[in-house]
């Protein structure tokens, strides 16, 4: 098990943030939940701390209460093998309440970024050829979704 395991801050969606994302990865489960008693900032019985599996890394997600929310500084990146995998996170994650972004990013319900990149993306924005590279990464700035099929026709000076 990992030495170091990132610790997600709710108010009172621990559990169900982690039941929803280890519904989504292979290799992921829910390790322990303990629950807050009687005097605590939560009602006895709700989750204090889930510690969960996702992809093979561990996390907790406290329930912590209010004062701390999530932002964009903190995202999780999940590195897609195809087009389909982008599309099936992509939609997942932004169903519910959760918002699109720009270039590939989105929050989830909860309010955690993510960033759903297509595996070679990093090849392709760091093309030995300058311009390639360029033409690569324009077209990215125009997706909400990354489409790694149409930059890499942008970058080869395709039109679109």
């Amino acid at each position: 098990m990992s030495k170091i395991a990132p610790c997600l801050w709710f108010d009172g969606q621990a559990e169900e943030a982690a039941n929803f994302y280890v519904s989504l990865f292979p290799d992921s489960t829910i390790l322990t939940v303990s629950h807050y008693g009687d005097g605590a900032p939560f009602p006895a019985g709700t989750a204090m701390m889930v510690e969960f599996r996702l992809a093979g890394q561990r996390f907790q997600a406290l329930n912590g209460g209010s004062q701390f929310k999530f932002s964009e500084a903190v995202s999780m990146s999940i590195d897609c093998e195809n087009a389909a995998e982008v599309d099936r996170y992509w939609n997942a994650l932004s169903s519910d309440g959760g918002e699109e972004g720009p270039c590939g990013w989105l929050k989830d319900r909860f309010g955690i970024s993510w960033q759903v990149v297509p595996h070679g993306l990093g090849n392709l924005v760091s093309d030995p050829d300058p311009a390639r590279a360029a033409r690569a990464l324009q077209a990215m700035f125009g997706m909400m979704k990354l489409d790694l099929a149409a930059m890499g026709a942008a970058a080869d000076g395709v039109p679109a």
